[in-house]
């Protein structure tokens, strides 16, 4: 077991098996256990080890339905015209409709100005924060319609976020209500294969 409480041996059932959530029991995670998948998030590649990422942590149910009200109402205030389209677009409007389905904690990755692909970057952390969750029994949903708003520069000073930097990836954890269907993925769709294999060196 290491430090993320994820056993070694689970690494390739948290990639197989880590789904989104959308349902969260009352059970709360704790401080320490927030602290852990931090500490896993930061164990990403990054390029050249600049590790670009910083963390904003929001805990609290009313609190975060607060943040889905104001949230959704920025949503359909800047629709863009194809985001009328959208399957979930009529939700926003819904005022029963949770934009963080419940969950008493948000974890948002944000990017350090200035460094090289910090964006991509912070997407690796959170793939690591994801798969060590589910290897502690929590569950998790990236929330991108959130990034808008959580985006604004008068939100982040709200919440204590120096303005340069960049709200990345917003992502909901707790504990699952219950269990979550497994959506089929599809076969890799490979477009090219080259494979040149090296002649075997002839005897000195």
């Amino acid at each position: 077991m290491n430090e993320t409480g994820q056993s070694e041996g689970g690494i390739a059932d948290a990639i197989f098996h880590r789904r989104a959530v959308r349902r969260y029991s009352d059970r709360e995670p704790e401080p320490g256990t927030v602290e852990k998948l931090l500490v896993a998030a930061v164990q990403a590649p990054s390029a050249m080890n600049q590790q670009p990422w910083v963390f904003g942590v929001f805990h609290g149910h009313e609190r975060l339905r607060a943040y889905s009200e104001r949230a959704k109402a920025y949503l359909v205030a800047t629709y863009p015209t194809l985001m009328e389209l959208h399957s979930r677009s009529e939700l926003y409007e819904d005022p029963a409709y949770d934009l963080f389905h419940g969950a008493d904690t948000l974890i948002v990755i944000y990017a350090k100005a200035g460094r090289l692909h910090p964006n991509e970057d912070c997407c690796l952390a959170a793939e690591n924060l994801m798969l060590a969750a589910h290897g502690m029994g929590l569950g998790t949903c990236p929330i991108g319609f959130a990034r808008p708003w959580l985006d604004r520069w008068e939100i982040k000073r709200e919440l204590g976020v120096p303005e340069h930097y960049a709200a990345v990836f917003p992502v909901v954890v707790g504990y699952p209500a219950g269990p979550t269907p497994s959506p089929s993925r599809e076969e890799p769709e490979i477009v090219s294969w080259r494979w040149d294999r090296r002649e075997p060196r002839a005897p000195a």
